[in-house]
């Protein structure tokens, strides 16, 4: 089957149209994907398929000449989920076609089509999808091709504009702002919550160096998960007053509706230290005292600055949006010519066995009589005066064929 763009398809469920426990019904995991994703290839006549999943988008992007109803393929899909969930999936699915598929693939990639712009693990995620899929032996040479060229302009939208440059996230804010502090990846860190918030940001500055936490919460067995995570000892939060290690970082956050840490309770963990204190309160409402912050000397990151701190590098990425979709206009250009050429490829592929089968009938049948009566030195001259034929042969036309592309495109 040729390279045709009019026979690409991508079925998207994302943030826009679904809560993200909805696209969750969609997610399928990595050893089952094989065997399932395989099956509805083969059972809607399908090419070639690849399956993307993240937290909030869930995406198939197949090749296929004939229709496919995302309807009765979700139905197949998921045999456990009820006929009106995937009623209600299929109304809110997003469709791409041809060309409109591949600007949707390079936008996605490039992150600009995320829930949170400029955020480049989605770069990573696409590729493991092409990888997974390829693996599971459902994707083809358009999808090669097509992966490939969207990794490359998202690479190119990366290192060209500054979509990626000015972390929006709570928990990236939070420890560049540890980082501009100057603070030390031996310092002791209290954690007070062990939610998903609490745990991200630990995970993330465990990854980046820091070893040293200690974890208090109210549900002790929440406590020993995070804390087995870090490496970390653990307490219940109604233990905290007890608590005489003393501590350089506090990070707190819980769902807690008043000020976990009062004024008193701060003063007692604190036992009479008098270093500069950081304290990071990313809970709503509030978990530090605000009477704390009033008394004592203390850096303090409080979820409304780093709030403010993410809308303004939001801004600044919103501006980027721009200068990304000139680079995924181009790269579409560039994706159609690259697509042409490799159809003249296709087409002329079985070229080079036809002119090699034609020199060996000449040689072995038609002139054989003639080549017996060569000499051994004039028989390896016309053995090479043939094989730079050959190849002249193959390359010039090809050659010739692609000029021709590229004149059509261009007028």
């Amino acid at each position: 089957m040729r390279n045709n763009l009019k026979h690409l398809k991508i079925f998207a469920f994302t943030h826009r149209n679904l809560d993200v426990v909805k696209i969750g019904l969609l997610h399928i995991e990595p050893n089952e994907q094989g065997a399932r994703l395989s099956r509805v290839k083969d059972l809607f006549g399908i090419d070639e398929l690849m399956f993307l999943s993240t937290c909030n988008r869930v995406e198939f992007t197949l090749v296929s000449d004939g229709p496919v109803s995302i309807e009765k393929l979700i139905q197949c899909l998921y045999p456990e989920l009820p006929t009106s969930e995937a009623v209600f999936l299929a109304k809110n699915v997003e469709e791409y076609k041809a060309e409109e598929a591949v600007n949707h693939a390079f936008s996605v990639a490039s992150s600009i089509e995320s829930m949170i712009v400029g955020e480049r693990e989605i770069i990573t995620q696409v590729r493991n999808a092409f990888d997974s899929s390829n693996k599971n032996k459902l994707t083809g040479d358009f999808l090669r091709l097509l992966i490939r060229q969207v990794i490359q302009t998202a690479k190119k939208v990366y290192t060209q504009t500054s979509i990626a440059t000015k972390p929006v996230s709570v928990v990236s804010l939070a420890y560049h702002k540890l980082k501009e502090l100057n603070i030390s990846l031996d310092s002791r860190i209290l954690i007070i919550g062990s939610g998903a918030t609490n745990a991200t940001m630990c995970k993330f500055l465990k990854k980046h160096g820091f070893s040293n936490f200690v974890v208090f919460n109210r549900t002790v067995s929440n406590a020993s998960s995070l804390a087995q995570v870090l490496n970390a000892p653990y307490y219940p939060l109604s233990e905290l007053s007890n608590y005489t290690k003393g501590f350089d970082v506090l990070l707190s956050c819980t769902g807690a509706d008043h000020n976990v840490v009062s004024l008193e309770l701060y003063e007692q963990i604190l036992q009479n230290e008098k270093g500069l204190k950081t304290l990071i309160d990313i809970a709503i409402p509030q978990d530090i005292s605000p009477e704390i912050i009033a008394k004592h000397n203390v850096n303090y990151l409080s979820i409304d600055l780093l709030q403010k701190i993410s809308n303004d590098n939001l801004k600044v990425r919103g501006k980027e949006v721009a200068s990304v979709k000139a680079i995924v206009n181009e790269a579409l250009k560039e994706f159609i010519i690259l697509v042409k050429e490799r159809n003249v490829e296709l087409v002329m592929q079985d070229v080079p066995r036809q002119i090699k089968a034609i020199k060996e009938i000449a040689i072995d049948e038609v002139f054989k009589r003639d080549m017996e009566e060569l000499d051994p030195e004039a028989r390896e001259v016309l053995d090479k005066v043939l094989g730079y034929v050959e190849k002249k042969y193959i390359s010039g036309p090809m050659k010739l064929a692609k000029e021709i592309i590229l004149k059509n495109v261009s007028n």
